[in-house]
């Protein structure tokens, strides 16, 4: 059965650091589509986030490359198997050297917290209660 897929193109002024910086969350590189220009970041069996230098992400778009530490360009959300698990991976992000964000959104059926990686791309880790996702 097919599974849709999503690849997340983010740019990043640095490569290498995006690279060990998401490594040490956790996650693995796959060598097959990632060189100096660019890093295959496999998030799960259907999520990938490529991260691009600038000059690689201009090749897909003629539009202007957003400042992500000044604008929002994306709201990124991985979902997380539990509170504890959503914590985790914030402190392995700003141990790796990302930005915690203070807002930490508890509504007892649903737990979020967020960081902002190297480059100021933002991601929201989220546990939901699946009880209340059933019904």
């Amino acid at each position: 059965m097919y599974q849709q897929m999503i690849f997340v193109n983010l740019a990043t002024d640095d490569v290498a650091a995006s690279r060990k910086f998401f490594t040490e969350l956790g996650y693995s590189i796959n060598p097959q589509f990632s060189n100096d220009d660019c890093s295959c970041v496999v998030i799960s069996d259907t999520i990938i986030a490529m991260l691009l230098s600038k000059q690689r992400y201009a090749d897909f778009t003629k539009k202007e490359i957003a400042d992500s530490t000044k604008t929002s360009e994306v709201l990124i959300c991985l979902s997380a198997e539990s509170r504890e698990k959503v914590d985790e991976l914030v402190e392995k992000a700003v141990a790796a050297g990302g930005t915690a964000h203070d807002d930490i959104q508890d509504q007892g059926f649903m737990y979020g917290r967020s960081f902002d990686d190297l480059d100021g791309h933002s991601w929201e880790v989220v546990w939901m209660d699946p009880a209340a996702v059933q019904g």
